[in-house]
């Protein structure tokens, strides 16, 4: 269980929520995980995740789906969700954004093994689908990391595409 010296550092959790207009990577917390010897995969998924076009300001909907092996910090759940809708009126590419996202979460976490895909709503008629991935050195996920983004967007097109032909 957790004790209250440790849950005393949230700045987010539990208190009034003040939301930013501007992206703001320091609206992150983490928390010590309690078991690090476990290779446990976390899965976050952000369904309401927006941000503008760079160039004309119109909006960009997407899914985000984060998904980590901790090493020996968590992210704080309600600091996720203040830090991703600090994005909501950045002006960003798709691509850019979901590497930000791991970027910032790889600073804090330091984690084992980190993926970020965006499943962006079609604008113009074409859909977006970035995948961001990083594996620690001799964290054991060096050799995953490499086929696994093959994996992710095979299964977003529904297993339509074959990569080993």
């Amino acid at each position: 269980m957790r004790d209250n010296k440790e849950l005393e550092k949230l700045q987010s959790l539990g208190s009034s929520v003040e939301y930013g207009f501007e992206y703001d990577k320091n609206k992150l917390e983490k928390i010590d995980n309690q078991f690090p010897n476990s290779d446990c995969m976390i899965s976050l998924d952000a369904y309401e995740f927006t941000t503008v076009c760079p160039k004309t300001g119109q909006p960009d909907f997407a899914k985000l789906y984060i998904n980590y092996v901790p090493d020996k910090f968590l992210v704080e759940s309600k600091s996720l969700k203040l830090y991703l809708f600090s994005f909501r009126n950045v002006g960003a590419f798709h691509e850019d954004v979901v590497n930000i996202i791991m970027n910032d979460l790889v600073n804090l976490l330091s984690p084992k093994y980190i993926e970020v895909v965006g499943i962006f709503a079609p604008r113009g008629g074409i859909a977006i689908y970035p995948f961001a991935s990083y594996a620690k050195i001799g964290g054991g996920y060096e050799d995953y990391k490499k086929s696994r983004q093959f994996e992710m967007l095979n299964s977003i097109m529904g297993g339509k595409i074959n990569f080993r032909n």
